[in-house]
This record gives C-alpha cells, structure tokens and sequence, in this order.
C-alpha cells in the first residue's frame, strides 16, 4: 500500500541515493527558458548534440507546445494528441479494468512499444494491465493521462531510431514531455463540458504557477483536478427486450409481468457503460537550481483516481435459488424460477453491477548534473509506485445466496413448515455481501541513470559529439488476493476476485550502457551512430544499434534516413497476470503465459521481441517560415507478443439450454471444448453456474506467437501567416500505415480473427487539418481530422445458422466496419482582459458516431422466427444491447462534446 510514509521515505531516499556507480539512458532536462514549440525550437530529444534545431534534426522529431495543448477540449494529454498527431491512436472505451487504464499508441503497434519520458527520464509504467483482446490489449504502458496539461511546455516526439538511444519498449518512438520551469507568473483554469445528449458531465480545475528559488532556481508546480459523470449506450437489453420490442419468450412465468413492464417502460434502455465515472487528483512539481557549475533538479508528482464503472446488465430472474441444483427436500421437486425465491432488491428491474477501480500512483526524480573536464553529466534517481485496488459493488455473489437461501429452506421444510413459509426462512436466511475488493496490482519501477556528454575538436566543420552512459532499472510487479466473498466459487456479480492462484509477485532488473558518436564529415553533411547494451535478470542480454545521417542539399532541400535495431522484453505484468473475465453471458480467463493452464494448451513462457527499422525523407522550405517534410518507415518485429486471441470452447445459448460446444478445429490434438475445460481445471478457477451451463466459454494468454511487418508515410507541412486581417498557422500533418503478419507459429490458436486486430484495427489513413486564426483578443481554432476505415472480425449469436461470409461457414466471421469519416473540432476564444479568456468550443462538431452493426442474413426483421424471439441478439457481432453503436472505432461512441473554459492569468 502507498502510505505517505512511504511517499516521504521515497521523496529523501531519492534525493541522496546517489551510488558511486550509475547508469542512464537520456538527456539532461531541457533549462528554463525552454521556449514555445516551433519549427526552429531548440530540441533535446532523439539526439545528443546540444543546440539542436527540431527543423535541423536528423531523424523527424514531432513538436507539440503549450499553446496547442490548452485548445483540446477534453482537459487531458492523450486527447491532446489524438487531435494534433496523426500518428498517434488513443483508446475509446475499455472494458472491465480496461476501462480505467485507456492506452494509446503510436504507428498502430502495441502501445507497449513507446517509451513516455518525462524531462529526459522514464516514465513508469501502469500497474492496470490491458487484458481483454484487441487493438490496445497487452499494454501496461505508462499513463499519460497522470500528467497535469497545464505543466506542459511542450511533447517532443521521436519514432526513428529510438530503441537504440533510449532502450527498451521503444520500438514504434519516445513521447518526451518536457515539463515548464518558470520563476514567475501562472494560471488557474476551469472548464465545464458535456456530450450533446448530455450525459458525461466534466468538470475541471487546475492551476500552474511558477517560483524564483534564490538568484538561480525555479519551482513549478500544478495542481489538477477532473471528475466526469458515466456516459451509457443501447436502447435497451436483449436478454430482456427483443430486437422487434417483444418480450424474451423464455422469460419464466413467474416474471412475465416484470419483464413486460420493463419492455413498455424502456427499463433496460441506456444502462451498458460506456465511459466510466471517475474523479482524478494530481500535484505534479518541477523544480531547478543552479550553484554555478552544479545544478540540481527534481520533478515528480503523486496522485488519486477513483473510477467506477458499469457493468453489463443481470436480469430480474438472474438470482434465483431454482433449477435441478436445488430440489425440494420433501418433494425432490426443482424449485421454480420465482420471484418468492429469488434474491428481492433485484427482482423488480435486475441488477448492474459496479467495478471501481482506486489507484494511488507517485514517482520522484532527483538529481544533479554539470560540467567536468569538459564533460557535461547527468546523474538521477528516480522511484515509483502504482497501486491500484479493485472493488465490485452493488453486487452479489450469486451462489454464496442461492446456497444459503436453499440451507434455510431446506431447514425449514424438514421442520414441517409449507413451501411459501419455507421461502420466507430461506429469504432471510440468505446472505452474500453487496461489495467485494477484489484484490490489487502494485507496480514498482527503481531507475539510476548517468549521462556523459562531451564536444571533441577533430578537425572537421563542426566538434564531434562524444556521449556514454548506462542505466540500472530494477522492478517488481504484485497480485494481491482479493476477500474471501469475492473469491466463493464465481465470486460477485461482474468481476471476480483475484484468488490465491492469481496472487504472486515477480521482479527483475535490467542494466544497459550506450554510446553515441555525432560527427560532421563536411559542414552539411551529419553522422549520429549509437549502440547499446542491455541486460535484463530474467531474458539475458542483447545489443542494438542505429545510424542516422542527414544531408542538406541545398538551403531549402534536406534529405534523411535512419537505420536501428531495436529489443522489448516482455512486460512483468503479461508474463504475471492472471485473472477472469465475466459477462452476463461468458466468462473469459485470462492465462499467465507459463502457468499450468496455459501449458496445457500448449503455451509457455514469453521471451523479448526484437525489431529492425528504416526510414528515410525529406525536409523542404519551399517559402520563408514554411516547412514541409516527407518520411517513410518500415518496423519489422520479431517474436511479437500477442493475445492468443479467444479460444473459445463453448457458444452461448439461452439459460437454461446448454451452451454449444465447439468441436473444431482440432487444437493439439483436442476440440476446442475440452481444451477450454482442460485449462479452467488446471486454473483452478471456479465459474459462475450459469455461465457455465450456458454461457460462452473462452481462454486466452500472451505469447511470442508472430512475426510483424509495419511500413507508412509521414507527413508534415505548417505556414504560418501574418496578414492585414490577422494571424493565420495553417498546418496539414498525415500518416499512412500498414501492417501485416509475416509469420504465424501458433496456427489456428492464432486465427484469423486476432491477426485482423494486428492488420485492421487502426485506420490505414490519417490526417489532421489546422487552422488556427488570431485578431487582436479574438482567437479561431477549427481541425479537421480524417479516419480511413477501421475493421474488426466478429461472430453472431450461434443461433444463425447462414454461412458466414468469412473463414469457416458455421464457426466463422462477419467483418465489422467503421466507415471513413471527417471529425471536426472548433473552439472559439476572447481575451476579456489582458489575464482573463473565454473560451467555447465542441469537439466532434457535427456528431458523428460509429455505425450500429447490421444484422445477420437469417433474421427477418419483419417475420422473425420464434428462435429469435428468446433473447437472442441478431446483430452480427452477438451484441446484447440494442442499438449501440461499434466501440472499436478511432474516434469516440457518444458524438458531440461541448465545452466553456475559463482561464485567469496572474
């Protein structure tokens, strides 16, 4: 647990561990007269010599300033870049603890594959795995959602070469953000926003202000506030409200009149969560001092997020204490599905249960850096902490009731009393707990670094560039156990606990050195060659490299090109987590890749990925103040770790039918069924009953499964205007991006479903228009962004019996698409006052919202057979909630944000 005694023992531990002997991986902190992202800014990421111009680099370096940032709507840097960098995809929406943990990644690989530095240094990771399968699962990167916008002075963005300067997980790029260092001056701001059909509710509060500490030092610091309301989808429940708006036909008798008023009352009508509710709270600090010769800096932050999010819908008759389980003592007589012997807060309209989700995070870096010999150096410290711990509430634990509930009835028949009295014992005698903590992650990260930096006269146009360094990186990664209700047989409603096979912990270390040679043969032509080596406690050790040149053809014309390697090691929490997913209707374990029930479906231990990369482009001034640059890129990554993807061993059916088993293909030698029911054995996990009577039945685990190719284009053009009318910054910024899976070692536990998450699930095409207008106090913001489509592999309900139009005609797919579409945003901002403005502004201004699945060919809409008519979605991807749009898409489900920002400069 993060108490603030530990906080304190890391803030002073921080600040005077200072071995004799470091390692590093990064730059020094940018000073503190950092200026405001340009063209010509100077830059300290992607290369070691100082002075760097971002126009003038070598590899492309993305720019991101203050400005911009404080014009997104939604008060976080994840939206930020999803709206200013075309290469950069954030997730939408998340399910389970995904919800709590959305990603975003760079150049449509793993979020996992970009580093996130902050001033230079690494950025810790998340303790909340991504775990079910798709586009962002497996990533447990670092939260940028934990960095306050207001202490941003600019994000600084490298995607060539970068493996090889800066280590491990950054194969696909760096994110720097490069944290403000004023002494004077700052901000208080606070914004109110909805989506158009008002649900989602935000509210903000931050300010960042700036210090002089003594004649030579700075403190920046910002404190943040943020607390959404939840946001819905659907029209309403299929398990309840058929598609035509009939009644479930397999309603029980004894509930028919409350399934039939929920119908006519639109009961179950927007209840599926969407975006979660969530209340965040951050300090974050920056702070410098020079003793001439000597400087020493810190920066940190420490922070709260309480989250809590819906679950999917149970049913009125969901908890009853029925069925061939539970027989009549006297009679040997099932006991019927009635509401006198089903569990009474739920009866009336069923139940939505809640996962919360309260993580305390902190990190602190510390350290000092100057000039020795003609060396410059940089040595740090940096610890953290992510703690997260999980909650299920308004819940129930299904079987610890309905057992309970059938003691004191049984009980009370053999004492002589009638069934209805018996049903009145057996209500109060059952019991379960409402609320259940599920257990929690920990996640700790301990870094030392150094940097050695020095200028070496060699006779040429310009100093070579000499720089050294190392780092030494030890982490640790916990399950904890969760209570002992959430652990009885399936545990609450929604989520299960983490059971004491699940609980555990593992760490490792890693240490790496570099070196980087920059050289100028002649004064247009530039040479940067680095190594590094690296080795971790657990995978053993390997070497990457890189080479980077750039030569300027003329004044106006530049070419480039960068040639690397790169290595990730697996994270600790996809080599460790283990866990159960369940729906209303399936239930999902997720398998540590070497545990028992992972090798029983012929699964093992994961070992690193390793990548080789190319680019090459162009950097053009056609005109004064005009850039325009073009770069192409090709990532091949070997052993790349993936998501087995769902193997599923059983379809679901209505309860009480059966699920139906699937048979084939055949998977070492086994169906798919008992291959499922082999590994939930050697799990050791126990299911919800009526899951797993007949609901669907899947596993899945990561595994070093494929081999990937990934190749685009990047583009970049900005024209900033000064007229008699006013300022214009015209920008036009795209990214085209392919990937395709070169080698499949898994087969069929591999299909085709999970390789169209790796080839399909981002858009192909990208591109972000600007126009950002300044008169006087007045200021006009409006982007364009368009999405190519996006395509996902999904399979309908098991009733349908239609040959599937992909892979197998009754065990196949349907393909799932987002069509094209342009999202624009607008903001509108006035200067009431030298330090007052107003801003207005909708993000997504013409409310787009992703396309409701069509349904399959065997439904008749307009005859439906009876089949159908029992709770069974028609929808091609199985869906249980009416109406809702795809949540797989690049951009949001909810359409139209509006907003009103209020900003007070002092």
């Amino acid at each position: 647990m993060i108490t603030s005694r530990r906080l304190i023992h890391a803030l002073l531990f921080a600040t005077v561990a200072m071995p004799g002997i470091a390692y590093a991986q990064t730059n020094e902190a940018p000073p503190p007269e950092a200026p405001a992202a340009e063209a010509g800014e100077i830059i300290v990421t992607g290369t070691r010599a100082t002075g760097m111009q971002a126009a003038d680099s070598a590899a492309p370096i993305q720019l991101i300033g203050s400005e911009a940032i404080s014009k997104v709507g939604q008060p976080n840097l994840n939206q930020a870049l999803t709206q200013l960098v075309p290469s950069f995809q954030a997730q939408n929406q998340g399910t389970d603890m995904a919800s709590f943990s959305l990603s975003a990644r760079l150049r449509g690989i793993s979020p996992n594959h970009t580093l996130v530095m902050v001033n230079g240094k690494r950025r810790h990771g998340n303790s909340i795995l991504q775990v079910i399968n798709g586009a962002f699962g497996g990533s447990a990167s670092p939260s940028i959602d934990l960095i306050p916008p207001d202490i941003v002075q600019r994000i600084e963005i490298l995607q060539d070469g970068a493996a090889a300067q800066y280590g491990s997980d950054a194969i696909a790029g760096v994110i720097n953000i490069i944290l403000k260092s004023d002494t004077s001056g700052g901000k208080v701001t606070g914004s109110v926003g909805q989506y158009y059909d008002g649900e989602g509710t935000t509210y903000s509060a931050s300010t960042n202000f700036g210090l002089s500490i003594g004649d030579s030092g700075y403190l920046d610091i910002s404190l943040f506030h943020r607390r959404n309301e939840v946001t819905t989808l659907g029209e309403g429940q299929i398990t309840v409200k058929n598609y035509n708006g009939t009644v479930n036909s397999g309603t029980p008798a004894g509930f028919q009149s409350i399934y039939n008023a929920l119908v006519s009352n639109n009961g179950t009508s927007h209840i599926n969560g969407g975006q979660p509710k969530s209340m965040l709270n951050i300090g974050f600090y920056n702070f410098g001092y020079d003793f001439g010769g000597v400087e020493l800096y810190s920066f940190g932050d420490v922070s709260y997020r309480h989250g809590d999010a819906l679950q999917g819908y149970r049913v009125p008759s969901r908890v009853c204490t029925s069925g061939s389980s539970y027989k009549d003592p006297i009679t040997n007589v099932a006991l019927p599905t009635d509401p006198a012997y089903c569990y009474g807060p739920t009866v009336a309209s069923g139940m939505i249960p809640h996962i919360e989700v309260k993580q305390q995070e902190f990190q602190v870096t510390n350290g000092v850096k100057g000039d020795l010999g003609g060396f410059n150096w940089d040595l740090a410290v940096s610890y953290s902490e992510d703690l997260a711990k999980v909650y299920t509430t308004k819940s129930l634990n299904a079987s610890m009731w309905q057992n309970s509930f059938f003691n004191a009835y049984s009980a009370a028949r053999r004492a002589g009393a009638t069934q209805t009295a018996a049903a009145v014992a057996g209500q109060a005698g059952a019991f379960s707990p409402t609320d259940f903590y599920d257990g929690q992650f920990l996640f700790t990260q301990f870094t030392t670094t150094l940097d050695l930096r020095k200028e070496i006269e060699v006779g040429l146009s310009d100093p070579l560039t000499l720089a050294l360094g190392g780092e030494y990186r030890k982490e640790t990664y916990q399950i904890g156990a969760g209570d002992a209700g959430s652990t009885y047989i399936e545990g609450g409603q929604a989520f299960p606990g983490y059971a004491k096979s699940d609980a555990g912990s593992i760490g490792r270390t890693a240490k790496a050195v570099y070196a980087d040679i920059i050289v100028k043969p002649v004064a247009d032509w530039s040479v940067d060659l680095a190594g590094r080596y690296e080795n971790y406690s657990d995978f053993g050790d390997t070497f990457i490299g890189k080479l980077t040149s750039r030569y300027d053809i003329t004044d106006t014309i530049a070419v480039r090109g960068t040639v690397s390697t790169g290595f990730r090691a697996p994270s600790l929490p996809e080599s460790g987590y283990s866990a159960t997913s369940v729906a209303p209707t399936s239930a999902t374990i997720q398998l540590a890749p070497s545990s028992p029930g992972a090798t029983s479906a012929g699964f093992g231990a994961l070992k690193p990925e390793k990548s080789t990369n190319f680019s090459a482009g162009f950097v053009v001034r056609p005109m004064p103040r005009m850039i325009v640059t073009l770069d192409g890129y090709y990532i091949k990554i070997k052993d790349r770790i993936v998501s087995s993807g769902n193997i599923t061993g059983q379809n679901a059916q209505p309860f009480p039918t059966p699920g139906t088993p699937v048979l084939t293909p055949l998977i070492n030698g086994l169906t798919p069924y008992q291959l499922v029911l082999n590994a939930i054995a050697a799990s050791g996990k126990q299911l919800d009953p009526t899951v797993l009577q007949s609901g669907g039945l899947s596993i899945q685990t990561f595994t070093n499964g494929i081999d990937t190719e990934t190749w685009g284009l990047e583009f970049s053009a900005r024209y900033p205007i000064t007229t008699s009318f006013g300022k214009f910054d015209l920008t036009f910024n795209a990214n085209y991006n392919k990937t395709k899976v070169t080698d499949n070692r898994l087969g069929t536990l591999f299909n085709i479903q999970a390789q169209a998450i790796i080839e399909k699930s981002s858009p192909t095409f990208k591109s972000v228009a600007g126009i950002n207008f300044t008169k006087g106090p007045f200021n006009a913001n409006l982007r364009a962004t368009y999405y190519s489509k996006t395509t996902s592999l999904v399979q309908p309900n098991a009733f349908s019996t239609t040959p599937r139009p992909i892979g197998s005609a009754t065990n196949g797919y349907y393909r799932a698409v987002v069509d094209p579409a342009v999202i624009f945003d607008l903001e509108l901002g006035y200067d009431i006052t030298k330090w007052i403005n107003l801003s207005v502004g909708a993000n997504n201004l013409l409310n787009k919202i992703p396309e409701v699945p069509p349904l399959v060919a065997d439904y008749n809409a307009a005859n439906p057979a009876a089949g159908w008519q029992a709770g069974r979605s028609p929808y091609i991807n199985g869906q249980g909630s009416l109406g809702a749009p795809y949540t797989f898409g690049p951009y949001g489900t909810k359409g139209g944000y509006y907003y009103a920002r209020l900003a007070l400069k002092f």
